[in-house]
């Protein structure tokens, strides 16, 4: 019998030895041991071999940093609502931008731009709170309209304070006159702002909205500027110490998702089907969502931020209006999330748009799930043909998880975690350096990068440089074809998973050092 020589040798008083074998769990260990040993050498070996080539700075700084690096994470903590309310085209959404500093609401001449409420962070004074845009209040109306009025009454339900603007080159309406008796139910700090008082002359047009009874009207104009500051002074010193609905603190584990998808796919219906309840006005019209809705939603036992976005109908250069601001802010808020969870509806053909949305996502470097919903609509002969085309047109997306489910039945909506996870794991994988050169060194050695003009470019070392999405640098001899680039990237999904996340290779092509 052939002795172990894992095994380790045990000497009794007589003279006699015993061979004491490892378990499975010693013998693994040794056994990484020395594979740890073997890559530690091999890696040296290459660090060597490039300290031969020229680099530069920011090659060094790389280097050095290895694989010791972390993330960090942004935690917010909980703030007061300011919610802006009014009937349509009385300048809301422009009252907010001036707050905010910045063009982030979109704003036009059409009545009926806003639709949700959206939230976003502003500050005063050195007083930080959330400012609720919402879409116009009108009485007695049905449909699309109504649902957007009711997304205005939750945002008095859930403010602290409530900016009330009304046209002062108009004065007080019929509309503006029912808003008041919801108002003061309601029992919240009313700022009631004259909006429109371009000028000195139409200041004097506020006095008459002392009839409303709300107190002292601000004459302001959002578009210039004038008076905004006193009626922020207003709402601050209305602000409570402490909010009187807490907003929840998005935590670090707390995951950002984006939906995205053309108009029509359903964005908004699985943001409710998820949420349990209304938390985006639906409607068949395509383009209801204009700007993007963040919501924290509670389901598979977690809190999740989901930004419901405007459905992007073509390329961003032939958008106009409110469709162009509402595609940029589709791209920020794809931008600010980690996972885009992309919609296509599975009742009709995949169209061109489809493609350029998840190329959108992926040249954002965010991680991706697809999601084919209205399954329920969709026949068994169909949903043969829809999943042959997805193979077909989709196939430098194939690394995706891929969901069939109705947002509208919620059927299949419970595997949407799961997918998320899959896709955040893979956004998130990170490979040591000694194993990565270790797998280049076998790939190049099995599968060397063809000839160009008699020269063999060479992968001198490689190293991940980030996560999220994962990116590799690689110091090579010579340019790396295309199809070469791609061949790496599927060996490194073969060989380390990466489900669900693009891959970023940049090649540093670097000379030899000259003989002194």
């Amino acid at each position: 019998m052939q002795e172990n020589p894992l095994a380790e040798r045990v000497p009794f008083e007589d003279g006699e030895e015993e061979f004491i074998e490892p378990t499975e769990d010693e013998v693994d260990e040794l056994v990484e041991d020395e594979d740890a040993e073997e890559l530690e050498l091999r890696l040296n070996a290459m660090r060597a071999d490039l300290a031969m080539y020229n680099l530069e700075e920011e090659d060094l700084a790389l280097l050095e940093q290895g694989d010791d690096w972390t993330v960090n994470s942004l935690e917010h903590s909980p703030k007061p609502v300011v919610a802006v309310i009014g009937r349509p085209n009385v300048g809301k959404s422009t009252l907010v931008n001036r707050v905010l500093g910045r063009r982030e609401a979109v704003v036009q001449d059409t009545p009926g731009v806003t639709r949700d409420r959206v939230l976003y962070d502003a500050e005063w004074a050195g007083v930080d709170f959330i400012l609720v845009d919402t879409g116009g209040w009108e009485v007695d109306v049905k449909g699309l309209d109504r649902q957007i009025a009711e997304q205005a009454e939750l945002a008095i339900g859930l403010a602290d304070v409530i900016i009330f603007v009304v046209d002062a080159t108009v004065g007080a309406t019929s509309t503006d006159e029912q808003v008041v008796p919801l108002l003061r139910r309601a029992g919240k700090p009313v700022i009631l702002a004259a909006n429109k008082a371009d000028s000195v002359l139409q200041e004097s047009d506020a006095a008459y909205l002392w009839s409303l009874g709300l107190g002292q009207p601000y004459p302001i104009s959002a578009l210039h500027g004038r008076g905004t500051g006193d009626m922020l002074d207003a709402v601050v010193r209305a602000l409570p110490e402490e909010a009187a609905i807490p907003t929840r603190a998005r935590s670090s584990q707390m995951r950002r998702v984006a939906l995205v998808g053309r108009p029509n796919v359903g964005k908004s219906s699985l943001l409710n089907a998820l949420a349990g309840e209304t938390r985006a006005v639906v409607h068949d019209l395509a383009g209801t969502t204009r700007d993007p809705i963040d919501e924290v939603v509670e389901f598979d036992g977690r809190e999740w931020e989901f930004v419901d976005t405007a459905g992007i109908k073509r390329r961003l250069h032939r958008t106009s209006g409110a469709d162009y601001y509402a595609s940029l802010r589709t791209q920020a808020a794809l931008e600010r999330s980690e996972v885009a969870l992309v919609l296509i509806d599975a009742s009709v053909p995949l169209t061109e748009q489809d493609v350029r949305v998840i190329q959108q996502a992926v040249d954002a470097g965010r991680a991706i799930v697809i999601v084919n919903n209205k399954w329920d609509l969709v026949d068994d002969e169909q949903r043969v043909s829809i999943t042959k085309q997805e193979e077909r047109e989709l196939v430098q997306v194939d690394w995706a998880p891929r969901i069939n489910l109705s947002a509208k039945t919620t059927w299949h909506v419970n595997r949407i975690a799961r997918a998320l996870d899959t896709a955040l794991e893979g956004w998130e994988t990170r490979i040591s350096t000694g194993k990565l050169n270790a797998f280049f060194g076998r790939l190049t050695a099995a599968h060397p990068h063809p000839l160009r003009g008699g020269r063999q470019p060479r992968i001198l070392f490689g190293t991940q440089a980030s996560t999220m999405p994962p990116r590799f640098v690689l110091f090579t001899t010579g340019f790396l074809d295309p199809a070469y680039r791609r061949f790496i990237q599927r060996r490194l999904r073969e060989e380390f998973g990466f489900k669900g996340t693009p891959i970023q290779i940049s090649v540093r092509v670097r000379e030899r050092r000259a003989r002194k």
